[in-house]
């Protein structure tokens, strides 16, 4: 049984720290990340979509963390096609086209730079490839793919996708295999079901050393409204509830599972997060005629 890793997809959120989570003393940079990893062994750096990771700021992350704390980091929007302000280019760069070949060369260069101070302390998990909602099946994707590979070959990868036919029946088992030829983790997700848009709810295994887990929230204004709007939800105990025998068989077939919260309005995500480990630490129920699997290890 692999161990179960449960955290939340921020710990920076300015939701999060209004909401009182953090303690009075302990809300600057330093603070905020020495509480939240003394409560949780995984946090994802979704900063790292939004603007380069900082050599000095990763080491300063790996400084404060305890030994076996990880960090998911999300690829920066041109490594994974999405558009970029100019403003979130290196200085030098504003102004240039990213999807410059020269260009982009030297954005995947300084990103593997921002985050070689975690993956020396042994601190990162993954890095997380996260594809727009236009990325969609077929040969450009796949070469797209092929050369993520190559560029991020001995990296931990995760990839997770926006557009449902990458796990529709029709795509399912190519998509799987193609993750697995690349060495790449499939993410799978929660989330509502009923938009169209909706990704759906399989929990595909590609490499037996992680699979990651993403918890969206439910609400149902995915891809149509604010981003408050579609990452607002809190989680009940029941729902939670209802991914444990699937979390636990993931964990069954991989080293380590990742599972993340995304529903980060206010404290939704910590709360689900600790729910979720408490659900995890649970004795596992046997039946007379078969006994069930171990307890998951969870930290």
């Amino acid at each position: 049984m692999g161990d179960i890793l449960v955290g939340t997809c921020s710990w920076t959120d300015p939701a999060l720290v209004r909401s009182g989570w953090y303690p009075r003393g302990q809300r600057d940079a330093e603070g905020r990340l020495r509480y939240y990893a003394r409560r949780f062994p995984l946090v994802e750096a979704d900063s790292g979509y939004y603007a380069l990771p900082q050599e000095r700021t990763s080491r300063l992350w790996a400084e404060r963390t305890p030994d076996g704390f990880v960090f998911d980091v999300k690829a920066f929007a041109p490594l994974t096609g999405h558009p970029v302000r100019p403003q979130a280019l290196p200085q030098d760069l504003r102004g240039a086209d990213p999807k410059d070949p020269g260009v982009l060369d030297d954005l995947w260069a300084r990103f593997a730079d921002g985050i070689a101070p975690l993956r020396r302390a042994g601190r990162l998990g993954s890095v997380l490839f996260q594809f727009p909602p236009w990325f969609r099946p077929g040969p450009r994707a796949e070469a797209f793919l092929a050369a993520c590979a190559r560029r991020t070959q001995g990296w931990p990868v995760a990839v997770e996708f926006r557009h449902p036919d990458w796990w529709r029946p029709a795509h399912r088992e190519a998509t799987r295999a193609r993750l697995a030829d690349h060495g790449f983790a499939a993410v799978a997700v929660d989330m509502a079901q009923s938009p169209p848009t909706a990704i759906p709810p399989v929990t595909p295994v590609t490499t037996p050393r992680r699979s990651v887990v993403r918890f969206h929230g439910r609400s149902t204004a995915w891809g149509t409204g604010s981003k408050e709007d579609r990452f607002r939800h809190t989680y009940t105990e029941a729902e939670l509830a209802q991914w444990v025998p699937r979390l636990r068989a993931l964990a069954g077939q991989v080293t380590s599972l990742h599972v993340l919260f995304n529903n980060c309005c206010a404290d939704a995500a910590v709360r689900a997060a600790q729910t979720m480990a408490d659900l995890l630490q649970a004795p596992v129920r046997r039946t007379a005629t078969a006994a069930g699997p171990s307890p998951a290890r969870t930290h």
